[in-house]
């Protein structure tokens, strides 16, 4: 306040005293005093002057404060006033930031050289648009106001401005309005990225300021927004043409209209998502493709009440396409998918992701396979219809297929994945099972097929028919396995984890084995013998037959093991005290939750091991008591502790 007020009053009073008019016919001479200070302004009349009680500088209008704030000289200064008062960061936060610059343009001619060549340095930093010196922000829940936003747009244009901000949800009370988002568009013209998740309150004023202001924006967020419309979309389309990526998500009023304005005027749009939008149909969909088709490399369209033409023109216009992600289709049939595959337009297509889609048959996807020769990854989810003729004959057709995924496709059994494999020989690199509860085991005498040299990676995960047969199969099918997760397999044995284990050639990498419950040490004093030079992860979590004797054979043979979990395991002090005594082993992360055997006497053990942890879980064991907890915490000082 002292710099924009002064409040010394050596300019109202003088040395020899002063006369004041107390009547019509009396004067009454004052004696020189001194003043209390005060910045409040005095008034009298005839008879009496009365002090006024608001700071003089209050009393002015919003217009005059205005005026003030506007030529203030840099955005330390801005920020300093709008720490005074709420009145004052409105008022701040109410600035355009071209408004800035005009004003201290005007006004540097009748300023000194020295404050011309700050203030110049200051428009030159606030107001750059290019560089890698753009702030970023996340406000999330009850942190997300209307005066943190306002706070932010007075407070980052001082320190190279705004570049990046994300809203996650809003305070119940007082959330986000559009109020707050218009005060970061006039703030923050050099806004290159927003996110607003859960912001019910924002609407197009809101976002009609940013289109205004943000001419920058590449990067536009809007999920659970209810209130923002198409206006918005065209506006911010209409007005930033360098937006290279878009993702909506369950926009209850965005429709066709904003789709093919994103289209017509943003050429160098690069990535769209779309999901849960019920008024985006096939005509908007297809304006946005066949406009954006050049550059266009990265499409997700989720629970659209789209047809079978969008899918037509995906395929024809898609030429730019390399990733593409269709969920929960319901109104795309076979006939959709297959005219996509078929259009052969999609040959740039590197990554598919197909879920819950009824319109994902045999047939349609043999087409894919065929139409799309440089897909490497293909992902299919909860695709009911699929069956293991459908399956053979895409891995067939899809020449350069190097991962594959099925997650929930229960019509296909163990006689696709082996012809997948056989097909896929060469150059099939990952194939990951996840719920397929049409695998079961194997029945002795099917014939082998040839190995596939070329898969490192295998995971199979919580398909409950998948046991020991199938397993030691698979083990003599992938020789050169080097990542192996076999999550929630409770069927499986020593059994057919040993075969499996004896037929890596490689050396093993990875291993995940947790929930597998019935296997016992002698599945991890193979893996440790056969591979222990080469095992860098072991995941044992809830193998409860898994006891010190693992724990000793991993201290003896694993050299550069950093990664271990056995909890739930029936492990003890001992087995700690052989891990702490293994000199070649660096572990980085060790997790023994809910090990009730593992008590205090296990602290020094801990403590040797924590000289190289940096995680260490300790949830859930209740032989260690908090004070232990408490000595490892100050010991472990580079440790992140979870107790």
């Amino acid at each position: 306040m002292p710099a924009l007020v002064n409040c010394t009053g050596d300019d109202e009073f003088h040395s020899g005293g002063c006369l004041f008019p107390t009547g019509s016919c009396v004067d009454v001479y004052c004696p020189p005093r001194k003043r209390a200070r005060t910045s409040a302004p005095f008034a009298f009349s005839e008879s009496e002057f009365e002090w006024d009680n608001q700071p003089s500088i209050e009393v002015l209008p919003e217009e005059c404060l205005f005026e003030i704030f506007s030529r203030l000289p840099s955005g330390k200064e801005r920020s300093s006033a709008a720490c005074v008062s709420k009145r004052w960061l409105m008022l701040l936060s109410s600035i355009r930031k071209a408004e800035l610059c005009k004003t201290k343009s005007n006004g540097s001619a009748n300023l000194e050289k020295g404050t011309v060549a700050s203030v110049s340095d200051d428009i030159e930093m606030t107001c750059a648009e290019d560089g890698d010196g753009y702030l970023t922000r996340c406000l999330d829940g009850n942190k997300a106001t209307d005066m943190r936003l306002a706070a932010i747009a007075v407070g980052t244009s001082g320190h190279g401005g705004l570049g990046k901000l994300s809203i996650r949800g809003s305070n119940y009370i007082r959330g986000v309005t559009n109020f707050g988002l218009s005060a970061i568009a006039r703030g923050c013209p050099s806004l290159r990225s927003l996110s607003l998740w859960n912001v019910p309150g924002v609407g197009d004023e809101g976002l009609l300021e940013i289109a205004k202001e943000c001419h920058l924006l590449e990067k536009l967020e809007l999920c659970h927004c209810p209130s923002v419309s198409d206006n918005s979309l065209i506006a911010i389309a209409q007005s930033c043409p360098n937006l290279t990526a878009l993702n909506i998500e369950s926009c209850s009023k965005i429709g066709n209209e904003g789709m093919q304005a994103i289209g017509k005027f943003c050429p160098k749009l690069q990535s769209i998502s779309i999901k849960d939008c019920p008024l985006v149909r096939d005509h908007g969909i297809s304006s946005l493709l066949s406009s954006a088709s050049a550059v266009l490399t990265k499409v997700k369209l989720q629970g659209l009440n789209i047809t079978d033409f969008s899918l037509a023109v995906i395929g024809h216009y898609g030429k730019a396409v390399s990733s593409l992600m269709l969920g929960g289709l319901r109104n795309v049939s076979e006939k959709g998918f297959w005219v996509m595959g078929n259009a052969q337009g999609l040959q740039k297509l590197s990554s598919l992701t197909i879920a819950s889609c009824g319109g994902i048959t045999d047939v349609s996807l043999e087409a894919i396979g065929r139409g799309c020769t440089n897909l490497r990854q293909m992902c299919l989810r909860k695709c009911c219809f699929l069956s293991d003729n459908g399956l053979v004959a895409f891995a067939r057709s899809a020449g350069s297929l190097e991962i594959l995924q099925l997650e929930e496709c229960n019509r296909v059994s163990e006689s696709g994945i082996i012809g997948v494999l056989s097909n896929c020989a060469t150059k099939l690199k990952s194939l990951a099972l996840v719920k397929c509860m049409g695998i079961k085991d194997m029945a002795l005498g099917i014939p082998m097929p040839s190995p596939s040299n070329s898969l490192r990676s295998l995971s199979i995960r919580n398909c409950s028919g998948f046991g020991n047969a199938s397993l030691a199969m698979l083990g003599k099918l992938c020789p050169q396995l080097q990542h192996v997760d076999l999550n929630g397999l409770c069927g499986i044995t020593d059994v057919g984890i040993l075969p499996l284990l004896e037929s890596c050639e490689a050396g093993l990498l990875k291993v995940n084995l947790s929930g597998c419950l019935n296997l016992t040490d002698e599945a991890v004093l193979t893996l440790t013998r056969l591979h222990g030079e080469t095992l860098e992860q072991l995941n044992l979590d809830g193998c409860r037959k898994i006891t010190d004797a693992s724990l000793i054979a991993i201290a003896d043979n694993c050299v550069f093991l950093s990664d271990l979990d056995v909890s739930k395991c029936a492990i003890s002090d001992s087995g700690i005290a052989a891990l702490s005594e293994a000199e070649q082993l660096n572990l980085q992360v060790l997790s023994i939750s809910s090990c009730s055997e593992v008590t205090n006497r296990s602290m020094p053990s801990l403590k040797k091991l924590g000289k190289t942890l940096v995680g260490l879980n300790l949830q859930h064991c209740n032989s260690i008591s908090s004070s232990t907890v408490t000595q490892l915490v100050e010991s472990l000082w580079r440790c992140d502790i979870l107790s």
